[in-house]
């Protein structure tokens, strides 16, 4: 179970999942641990932690070579993806366990929008303990389609961009395409609509995630 993110005195909200122990995790992923390496009070002069964790932990980038074998690494995915105006997309009212092209007809997405975070009924998975395998996703369809559209960054507000148990060839079709691939957004206190988003990740090199910190702020 995990504490919705709020908003600071600049009007970022932290859309990124805390790291802690107890952490939700995708079904049969690493579990997330921290722990003390050495400490003050067992006589050490300083605290230092040791995280044990997956990099598709929490909230995070996968990077082509999650899905595509030989394809670029987390240090390949371009930081300027996740910068700059995005939208965030109100798929709240959809059923089933994916998102379709058809779908995507069905939802306000403006044209010309690169960057596109989708708020689902998944948003309410966060405030239950452990996996849930019922969340929604994208089928291969929906990613076709929003490649089609030059979409170059899509998020989502659980733990796999696409479906339980059928996630394979989206990943490929969303990151075959250039696309990034945010997944963990914490969107329960993000209003639909127009913003600011901010997602980086950390300097991984070489790996097929990458944990990320992602803020989003109404747009000016």
């Amino acid at each position: 179970m995990t504490q919705a993110s709020g908003t600071d005195d600049t009007g970022w909200i932290d859309i990124s999942v805390p790291l802690q122990d107890g952490l939700p995790i995708f079904e049969g992923d690493p579990t997330f641990h921290i722990e003390h390496a050495f400490s003050i009070a067992g006589g050490a002069n300083y605290n230092v932690s040791r995280v044990d964790m997956g990099v598709h932990s929490g909230t995070h980038l996968d990077a082509p070579s999650h899905a595509i074998d030989g394809a670029p690494a987390s240090d390949g995915i371009p930081l300027e993806a996740g910068l700059g105006p995005a939208w965030v997309v109100d798929a709240r009212g959809l059923a089933g366990a994916a998102i379709s092209a058809a779908d995507l007809a069905t939802l306000d997405i403006p044209a010309g929008e690169t960057r596109l975070l989708f708020k689902t009924r998944n948003s309410a998975l966060w405030g239950h303990a452990g996996f849930q395998a019922s969340f929604i996703g994208f089928d291969e369809s929906a990613a076709l389609e929003l490649a089609a559209r030059a979409v170059r960054f899509v998020g989502i507000d659980y733990l796999s961009i696409g479906p339980f148990g059928k996630a394979v060839e989206t990943h490929k079709a969303f990151l075959g395409a250039g696309v990034a691939i945010l997944e963990g957004a914490d969107l329960r206190n993000v209003e639909p609509g127009p913003v600011e988003l901010l997602c980086l990740p950390i300097r991984l090199i070489g790996s097929d995630g990458v944990p990320a910190r992602a803020l989003v702020r109404p747009r000016r």
